[in-house]
C-alpha cells in the first residue's frame, strides 16, 4: 500500500501543478493575454485543482478530504469548459487544446480513483487515528 505523507506526494496534485504551470504559459502570450477576464477564470479554476487537493489533504480526515477532492474535480471540469472557449475563440491552436485536456482527464480520473478508494477504506484519517504516529501520513 502506498503511502502519502504530504500532498505533493499525490499525483493528482502533480499533474494539476502541470497544468496549472502550462495555463500560465499559455495565457501570458498571444491573444489570449489581452482577455483579463479569461485568464482570470482559467488560472483561477486551475489553481482550484491543486489548491483543494492540498487544503482537502491538510483537513487531516477522510471525509473532508473526499469533499474537497470533490470540488477540485468540478475546478477540472470548469477548466475544461475554458479550454473549449480559449479554442472557439482562437485563443490556442488545437493541438495544444487536445493535450491540456487530455492532462485534464487524467487529473479528473486521478482524483475519482482517490475518492473511490476514501470511499472503500476503513480509515477516517489522521485526526481520528490515536496510534498514528507520523503526523501527516495516509495510508
Amino acid at each position: 500500500m502506498v503511502r502519502i505523507e504530504r500532498f505533493e506526494d499525490i499525483e493528482a496534485w502533480k499533474k494539476a501543478r502541470q497544468l496549472t504551470r502550462e495555463i500560465y504559459q499559455f495565457t501570458r502570450e498571444g491573444p489570449a493575454c489581452r482577455d483579463f477576464r479569461f485568464i482570470d477564470q482559467i488560472r483561477s479554476a486551475s489553481c482550484s485543482i491543486m489548491s483543494n487537493i492540498a487544503e482537502g489533504f491538510e483537513r487531516d480526515g477522510n471525509s473532508e478530504f473526499r469533499q474537497f477532492l470533490y470540488i477540485a474535480k468540478a475546478s477540472a471540469g470548469e477548466v475544461r469548459s475554458q479550454l473549449y472557449v480559449a479554442f472557439d475563440v482562437e485563443y490556442i491552436a488545437e493541438d495544444d487544446t487536445n493535450r491540456l485536456m487530455q492532462l485534464v482527464h487524467e487529473i479528473m480520473r486521478l482524483i475519482g480513483g482517490f475518492i473511490r478508494h476514501l470511499d472503500q477504506t476503513d480509515l477516517r484519517g489522521r485526526k481520528h487515528n490515536s496510534n498514528s504516529s507520523t503526523p501527516g501520513t495516509w495510508n
